[in-house]
This record gives structure tokens, C-alpha cells and sequence, in this order.
């Protein structure tokens, strides 16, 4: 049997990881900045995380949210204390599809509209519907479908007030587009969108899959602007390479049993990863670590000939350029052996660990500016 081939490859077989670094088959180094997907938050094989995930593992891996798992409760008071929402209560699910598949049902449960507010080049996960397929009615949001889903230009302000209204559901929006390009909401778009759902009774949702859990310099990227979303959908950097996904939901919505469910959400091995992630982010100040040399970055970044663009926050940067990225990219890869991304056929993408350091960032920026 052979796999199913959808993805392009990369011919490098990574073997071990720590930190920043990853060695391949053959030993060769590479600097991460990455993080597959900006999953790796805490870096590669942190011994903490692997003593906490290990310890879990001798003693129990998993059972089902039919029992008592006083490791979600811990999570989420951990998890309430950083992020400043203590007041907000936290359902776990496996991914960032996950997350804001549940968020999205959550809300048309809430108001029992359909229709949703996204916006152009957005990105929220593969899962499409899957609840309309599944025979018990009673679990059945309102909302289906991509025919109620109305696309408007992110940070256009005046789109947002022309378009929501009654009959809007929610609006779906990230902080930081990740896949579009590392665009960043302004605070007037955010404050817009908060407003407007607050006029017309609709729901926020801030997807903070890729742009959370302190990849921005701040632990959400909304705190920049003070704005407040009514469900926070998370995944990504939750777990450091162990799946793990939630949404964080404000007081104002009621729950009831058998409303939103899961097989694998919240087990054991996953909160006892998601523990030790919050556990290094607070001891190590990891924040603090993406916002300072993040900003380094950027501001290097800036100095640099031969860029359209540079844009982000923290340590989610993407780097424009008028040429294609993707020799550059590969060059980097092979040649200066350091870990990129990509987002579109123009933007280099960074989303390194959170513990990246200023030396691990000049050296990148050494290998960068030899192929401007």
C-alpha cells in the first residue's frame, strides 16, 4: 500500500529535534524557523514537556469525557490565568478545523441565524459540514453550508458596517492571516467587527489558531487592540507537536449536554502536553522572548534592499518579495540549512519557536540577504 499523495515534499527525513535545531538521517543540522506550521511553541523536545508528556504516558494515555479528567480543569485555569480570560470557559477538540467548526456551531446554536461574515484569503481548516451528514437532528446546527457565507476584503471597515446586520450569525476573523499572507487586522477593523456584532446581536469569533498562544508578542493577538471576541478558537502552538485544539467562550453562552462532543478532545496525554507548554511559556517568559526578538527581526527586516513588504508581529512574520519565493526558499533549505515557509508564491514565512534566539535570528538574516 502506498500513501495517498497529496502533499509536496521536501526530500529530508528529520530524524531528532531540539530547540531550534533539527538533524536529518544523514546528521546534517537545520535551524527551525518553521516550527511545522508554527506548531513547535516551547521548541523541539523541551525536557520539561518530554518529562510531563512521559510521566502522563506510564499512567494513563487516554479515556473518553464519559469520567472525571481533572487535568482539563487544570488546563484551563492555566490556561484562563495567562491569556487574561479567566472568566471564559475552555472546550477541548483535537485541531484548528476542529476548533472553529465548534465555534461556528456554537454560535448558531446561540442565536439560531446562518448566516457568516469571513473575509478574502482567509484560512480556517479542511472540515466542511460534517455534522449535515450525520443522522441526529438534534445536533444539527442552523448554520451549513458555504451558500451563507458572505467574503468581504479584510481591513475594510466600512465593508464590516455594510454588511452585518440581523440576519448575521457570527464573523469569523484572524488576528494575523497566516496562509493569506501574514496580514495584519488593524485595531479599527477589530473594534469595527466588535461593534457591529454587538449592534445586531451576531457572535465574534477570533481564529487564533496560528496568530495565538503568544506567537504575536502578545498571548492573543487581539490583546493588541483591546478588544474583547466572544469565542477564541486555538490549536497549533496549544500542544507542541501533540494534537490538541479548543475554543475559549465567553460567559454569555449557556451550555447543555450532547451540544458539542468529541472522542479524543481533552484526553489525558493531550492536557498533560497542553500543561507543560503554558508551564514554559510562564517560567521562560516566551512571550516576552517572541515579542523582543521578533521585533528585531522585523526591524532588520526592514532595513533590507530588494523587499516589497515586510509584515507581522512577534515571531509571525512574512517577508514579500516582487520575485518567487520559492528558489529562495529552497536554497535556504538546502544550502543555508535553516527551516522556512511560504504563503503564496511570493511571501517568505517565518513561525519559529517562541524560544528562538537573537543568534539563531542573525544568522538567518546573514543566509537571507545573499539571495536579495
Amino acid at each position: 500500500m502506498k500513501l495517498f499523495d497529496v502533499y509536496p515534499i521536501n526530500h529530508i527525513e528529520p530524524v531528532k529535534a531540539l530547540g531550534t535545531t533539527i538533524w536529518d538521517k544523514e546528521g546534517q543540522e537545520y535551524l527551525d524557523l518553521y516550527g511545522g506550521h508554527a506548531v513547535i511553541s516551547i521548541g523541539h523536545s523541551h525536557p520539561y514537556y518530554v518529562q510531563k508528556v512521559s510521566d502522563q504516558l506510564s499512567k494513563l494515555a487516554f479515556y473518553s469525557n464519559s469520567v472525571e479528567i481533572p487535568l482539563q480543569q487544570e488546563l484551563a485555569e492555566k490556561l484562563g490565568k495567562t491569556a487574561g480570560l479567566e472568566d471564559f470557559r475552555l472546550f477541548l477538540v483535537n485541531s484548528g478545523a476542529e476548533a472553529n467548526e465548534n465555534a461556528l456551531k456554537l454560535a448558531s446554536f446561540h442565536n439560531g441565524r446562518k448566516k457568516v461574515i469571513a473575509f478574502k484569503k482567509a484560512f480556517h481548516g479542511r472540515t466542511s459540514a460534517a455534522v449535515a451528514v450525520t443522522d441526529n437532528p438534534s445536533i444539527r446546527a442552523a448554520l451549513n453550508f458555504a451558500e451563507h457565507v458572505e467574503f468581504l476584503p479584510f481591513n475594510d471597515v466600512e465593508a464590516v458596517k455594510a454588511a452585518v446586520n440581523e440576519e448575521t450569525c457570527a464573523v469569523i476573523v484572524e488576528g494575523i492571516q497566516g496562509v493569506g499572507g501574514i496580514q495584519v487586522a488593524t485595531d479599527e477593523f477589530l473594534k469595527t467587527i466588535r461593534e457591529a456584532c454587538d449592534a445586531h446581536g451576531a457572535v465574534m469569533i477570533h481564529d487564533s489558531v496560528q496568530c495565538g498562544y503568544g506567537r504575536s508578542g502578545k498571548f492573543f493577538s487581539f490583546q493588541y487592540s483591546g478588544v474583547q471576541p466572544d469565542i477564541v478558537s486555538m490549536a497549533k502552538g496549544m500542544g507542541n507537536g501533540f494534537p490538541i485544539g479548543g475554543i475559549l467562550i465567553s460567559p454569555k453562552f449557556e451550555s447543555k449536554h450532547g451540544m458539542l462532543g468529541t472522542t479524543f478532545g481533552g484526553n489525558h496525554l493531550a492536557c498533560a502536553a497542553g500543561i507543560a507548554v503554558l508551564d514554559v511559556i510562564n517560567e521562560e517568559k516566551l512571550v516576552e522572548n517572541a515579542s523582543n526578538v521578533g521585533s528585531f527581526l522585523l526591524d532588520e527586516l526592514k532595513k533590507m534592499s530588494n523587499i516589497k513588504e515586510v509584515r507581522g508581529r512577534g515571531l509571525m512574520i512574512g517577508i514579500e518579495l516582487e520575485q518567487a519565493v520559492g528558489p529562495i526558499r529552497k536554497a535556504l533549505l538546502e544550502q543555508d540549512h535553516i527551516f522556512t515557509g511560504v504563503a503564496g508564491a511570493h511571501i517568505i514565512r517565518l513561525l519559529p519557536s517562541l524560544a528562538l534566539k537573537k543568534a539563531d535570528a542573525e544568522r538567518f538574516l546573514e543566509s537571507f540577504s545573499k539571495y536579495l
